[in-house]
């Protein structure tokens, strides 16, 4: 394999080296709520539709991903470029959870070798999957990169692509430009796109020529790295679907519930934006709530209020992000709620309007269930209602009749049929 880069072309080294014991147990780092690696705030939002970014036909790449006469085909994504391929990479290294569910989705989940803390993700998206036959993803021996972030863990690795942007590994611990360098020259190449989470800044290498993709955008590019084109169109067919679904029966925004989302703290709420741009909103961004604080601008990804700052905004509808992950018990969350002195006036407690969210680490088949969710969660007069989430459990099993996409077209279409 080949990247290409600022015009230069290097080619994978035969001959590898280096040694290390893989990881252990996970550690969150800023998932929920301290430093994620990220180098600058959001950007301010664009203008969009009632759907944002998110809401618009399934994206072209600029790759067309046809092969050569001699068997090799280009992939593009920014910051790295265009990347040559020999052959369609069979051990494939993730960093952030997205990736690992794009190659499920694209037939090639048995290609990752390591994801972000596994023992959380990975129940998670089982989860999900229970409700697509046929679909799993074996993620229990998964090593965690972000604990053992080092050159010689990627040499053991030795991965075909690693699906991951190099100006976010620049802001780890001792890595700089010239080791990713190395690392693209003599294990494989870097494929990923960090800073489109959020619009945030990257680092200042790689500013010039940095572009922002959607979640879909980025699957799509994902795809022909994997010569999987076909597959893509098909499940951003779905995607579609259930947007234009979504977007035909909105409410006014008028008649929109305020909402917030959050994970519960100690004596505070971590709290994070809903319509502003970037994929860590994908499944927000559409449903177009009024963000109870949509206004503020943190120091940093989110922000952190007290009891009293909720109760001031006091929200129609609180989503409790990673709520459905194995790090929370939703159940204790609620009675947190409830038995506080404040907590308790909030109108969403009240209401029994505290909702389990997902992870914003979301793929293209989380997105899907989560849109769905989301929806439920927020407009239940319009998409029917949330069946509830009961912690530990699979993805509740909504009648047919009351889903927002068709779980067998798309089990079948990650099956290759």
């Amino acid at each position: 394999m080949e990247q290409s880069t600022d015009g230069r072309r290097v080619t994978r080294r035969d001959c590898l080296a280096g040694g290390s014991a893989l990881v252990g147990s996970a550690l969150l780092g800023g998932c929920l709520g301290g430093d994620d690696g990220t180098t600058s705030a959001e950007d301010a939002a664009t203008n969009q539709s009632p759907g944002g970014e998110d809401a618009t036909a399934a994206p072209s790449t600029t790759a067309d991903g046809a092969a050569s006469d001699d068997g090799t085909y280009t992939a593009t994504l920014a910051p790295v470029g265009d990347v040559e391929f020999e052959s369609v990479p069979e051990n494939v290294f993730t960093m952030y959870n997205q990736y690992a569910d794009m190659l499920v989705a694209l037939g090639h989940g048995d290609a990752v070798n390591s994801m972000f803390v596994p023992e959380m993700a990975g129940p998670t998206m089982d989860r999900y999957y229970s409700r697509l036959e046929g679909v799993s993803f074996d993620w229990e021996e998964l090593p965690n990169p972000f604990e053992t972030f080092t050159k010689e863990f990627f040499y053991d690795l030795d991965s075909d692509v690693h699906l991951l942007d190099p100006a976010w590994a620049v802001t780890q611990d001792n890595w700089s430009e010239s080791d990713v360098a190395e690392v693209a020259d003599a294990v494989g190449p870097f494929f990923g796109n960090f800073y489109s989470g959020t619009h945030g800044t990257p680092p200042e290498g790689y500013r010039d020529g940095y572009d922002y993709y959607t979640l879909w955008e980025i699957f799509g590019r994902v795809a022909e790295v994997f010569q999987e084109r076909e597959r893509y169109q098909q499940l951003a067919a779905v995607h579609e679907d259930l947007l234009a679904t979504i977007e035909a029966d909105l409410p006014p925004e008028s008649e929109r519930p305020t909402a917030v989302r959050v994970t519960l703290g100690e004596g505070q709420f971590w709290t994070y934006h809903l319509n502003r741009p970037g994929f860590w909103l994908a499944d927000t961004r559409p449903l177009a709530a009024v963000d109870a604080f949509g206004d503020e601008e943190w120091d940093g990804l989110w922000g952190a209020v007290g009891y009293e700052t909720m109760l001031d905004a006091d929200p129609d509808v609180i989503l409790h992000l990673w709520g459905t992950t194995p790090r929370y018990d939703m159940s204790e969350v609620r009675k947190r709620l409830a038995s506080h002195s404040v907590g308790s006036d909030l109108s969403a407690v009240e209401n029994d309007r505290v909702y389990a969210q997902g992870m914003r680490y979301q793929g293209p088949l989380m997105n899907l269930f989560q849109i769905e969710m989301t929806a439920k969660q927020l407009y239940p007069d319009t998409f029917g209602e949330w069946p509830g989430y009961e912690d530990g459990e699979d993805y509740p099993a909504i009648p047919e009749e009351e889903r927002l996409f068709d779980r067998d077209r798309v089990a079948d279409i990650v099956a290759g049929n």
